[in-house]
Order: C-alpha cells, then sequence, then structure tokens
C-alpha cells in the first residue's frame, strides 16, 4: 500500500509551500493555495480516509464545484511546517453533491480547519473551471513582497498597473498577457472579497489585493507559482527603478506591440494605450 504522503499531488504540495516561504511571500501562516483533483486521484488512497470525515456547511454555495475534491492548506498553519509535517497543515476534501457543504476525509490531524479564504478560492476556482474548460486547477495567494509595494505607489487600476509590470521586465507581457487584475481593499477571509476576486479572475489569471497580496491561477502548482514568480520578478525591478530615480527609458507602445505579435500572445488593449 502507498501512503498518501508519497502521492503527487501532496509532494506538489510540500514542494510549493516550501519554495514559497524561501521566497518571503508567506511570512507566520500568510497564504493559501487550493488544487482541484480528480476522482481517479484520490481513489487510491481512501483506506486512508478518516472514518468520520468532518462536514462543514459552505457559506456561499458551490454548484459548479458539486462533488470535486481538493487539497488545499489549512487555516492558520504555517508554510513553512508544511514539509515538516504534511497532514497536520494540510486537508483533503470533497465538495458535497449539491454544492452546500464540503467533508475533510484527510488531513489537520492536530485539530483545525481549511484556509479561511476558501470561499475566495471556490469562487475562483468556478470561474477559472468554466473559462479555462476546466484546465485551470490551483489558486495560489501569497503576500508577494514587492507587487505589495507597488500597490501604495501605482494607480490601483488594472491597465495602468498592467503596463508598468510588462515595462518592468520583457517577458511579463507573454506570460500574463491578459494583463494583472485588481479588487479594491476588502476585508479578507469574506464572501465579498472572494466576489471581488472570482469577477477579476474572469479576465485575469492574476489579482492583486492592495496592500495584502496576489492570487494566481494555472493548470498546475509549478504553473501558478512561476505565474507569480514572474510577476514579482519585474516588480522588484521596479521597485528598485523607481528608488533609483524612475524610467530613463522603457519598453516601447510599439515594443510590447512587436512581442505580443511575435509569441503569438493578444495583449491586454487597454494597457496598450498611450
Amino acid at each position: 500500500m502507498q501512503n498518501i504522503l508519497n502521492s503527487w499531488f501532496i509532494q506538489d504540495m510540500v514542494k510549493a509551500t516550501s519554495d514559497m516561504w524561501l521566497k518571503g511571500w508567506d511570512e507566520r501562516n500568510g497564504g493559501n493555495i487550493s488544487l482541484r483533483l480528480d476522482a481517479e486521484d484520490v481513489e487510491y488512497y481512501r483506506d486512508q480516509f478518516s472514518q468520520a470525515p468532518h462536514c462543514v456547511a459552505l457559506s456561499q454555495p458551490a454548484e459548479m464545484l458539486a462533488g470535486s475534491w481538493f487539497l488545499v492548506t489549512g487555516s492558520g498553519k504555517f508554510f513553512r511546517n508544511v514539509q515538516l509535517d504534511p497532514a497536520d497543515n494540510l486537508a483533503l476534501l470533497q465538495v458535497s453533491g449539491d454544492g452546500q457543504s464540503y467533508n475533510i476525509h484527510w488531513g489537520l490531524t492536530n485539530g483545525g480547519m481549511p484556509t479561511s479564504e476558501l470561499a475566495a478560492h471556490f469562487q475562483s476556482h468556478a470561474v477559472r473551471k468554466l473559462i479555462s474548460g476546466g484546465k485551470d486547477r490551483v489558486i495560489m495567494h501569497c503576500h508577494a513582497t514587492n507587487l505589495i509595494a507597488l500597490s501604495y505607489v501605482l494607480p490601483l487600476e488594472n491597465a495602468a498597473f498592467t503596463r508598468q509590470l510588462w515595462e518592468g521586465s520583457t517577458e511579463c507581457l507573454v506570460v500574463f498577457p491578459e494583463g494583472i487584475g485588481i479588487v479594491p481593499w476588502k476585508v479578507p477571509g469574506t464572501d465579498d472579497i472572494g466576489n471581488a476576486t472570482a469577477d477579476q479572475m474572469r479576465a485575469h489569471s492574476l489579482v492583486l489585493w492592495p496592500h495584502h497580496g496576489i492570487f494566481g491561477t494555472g493548470p498546475t502548482l509549478d504553473e501558478a507559482f512561476g505565474l507569480i514568480d514572474t510577476a514579482e520578478k519585474s516588480a522588484e525591478i521596479l521597485v528598485k527603478v523607481y528608488s533609483m530615480g524612475g524610467m530613463k527609458q522603457t519598453i516601447t507602445r510599439t515594443e510590447l506591440v512587436a512581442l505580443g505579435e511575435r509569441f503569438g500572445v493578444t495583449p491586454l488593449a487597454e494597457a496598450l494605450k498611450d
């Protein structure tokens, strides 16, 4: 019998949380991740599930995710500890058939609950599942330092923020041509911020919570991590450029258009306006 701790999804989550903590994006219990799984992914490990799964009602129904399995980080759990004890810091859960609740089948061995941002994750998962035709399986939230810093000095408007990130690093337009979405500051852990995030996820794979952090999505944990990492690298460059007195030269609009044409992507039109 193979231990669930050796499954690809547990191992990938250990790697992602460890990498994010080492980046400095997830201090203490900051940040959360959810990975949507297929029934086939977990079927082999059913004999290791709890005999009395904990049922929790959802504050917002998730009919589009009915029956879906998720591996998620725990509320109040430290990313740096996932590698030490995955069974205590992660939770494997399944949304009920009617989408009104979920059952925790594995994990959180010393007690606790899934991430307090679970509602925001589920709302975004439902949107991205529809938008991507089921390809996007990850919602990743962290406190990427330089992106947060920029939210204090750049206009909190999708096109303007996007344009600055595109100019900060050549690869950004290629990696996220649809740009970055921004929600107004809201209290975290609420249905309100979840709704606002999901609305931005309809058009953007990156969503910024000003003065707080960033959400990224993708088909795999590596893809979502790489997306955030790319945007954060550009933000770090911009922070340094601004601290040196600002841009003296940059990537022009004409060059950004040529970049999109070369790599076959369609950039966010509003971000190309001068």
